[in-house]
């Protein structure tokens, strides 16, 4: 009886197909590198956007005075009377308002306001009648200086550069 026996020829060389562990280990350290990158970034991003949010919510609160003194001859706002043009619900420091973000409890006026340097508490904005923009500091420091009975200055604190205090006058 008679056996055919087939060969492969000696100069073809059989490759499987795959990826090696380096090459594996490789592209997993990239990825790592990659989520790394953004888990760093993150917390700076979301601080620049919340004190995006609290400066529109100064310039809110700054129309919002402006609108109930114009509607009121002139009269300037209490707290009070600004918690009703902001939609407030809740008490103390734990008030939301419907017409400002999330990161804002407190909205107070003092009024008379004197000139000074005053530190804002975070989450809070304050409006001093009478007063306008100085210099803004560290730690939610602002210096706010005489203005006209008119003119109001509107402060808060941000996150970003030492929790610096951020001021808008009329």
């Amino acid at each position: 009886m008679f056996i055919e026996r087939w060969e492969t020829p000696m100069n073809t060389k059989q490759t499987e197909k795959g990826f090696t562990i380096i090459e594996v280990v490789l592209v997993l350290a990239i990825a790592g590198l990659i989520f790394l990158m953004v888990f760093v970034a993150l917390p700076a991003l979301q601080s620049g956007q919340r004190d995006t949010s609290r400066k529109s919510d100064v310039g809110s609160v700054a129309s919002a005075v402006t609108t109930y003194a114009n509607n009121n001859r002139g009269t300037f706002p209490t707290t009070a009377n600004m918690d009703n043009q902001l939609e407030a619900t809740g008490t103390g420091t734990n008030k939301t308002f419907a017409k400002l973000s999330n990161n804002i409890n407190t909205v107070t006026v003092v009024n008379p306001a004197t000139a000074g340097t005053y530190t804002i508490p975070d989450g809070t904005i304050r409006v001093y009648k009478g007063m306008k923009c100085g210099s803004n500091g560290v730690n939610g420091s602002v210096t706010i200086t005489a203005g006209t009975s008119r003119q109001f200055a509107t402060v808060t604190q941000l996150e970003g550069g030492n929790k610096s205090g951020y001021c808008l006058d009329t």
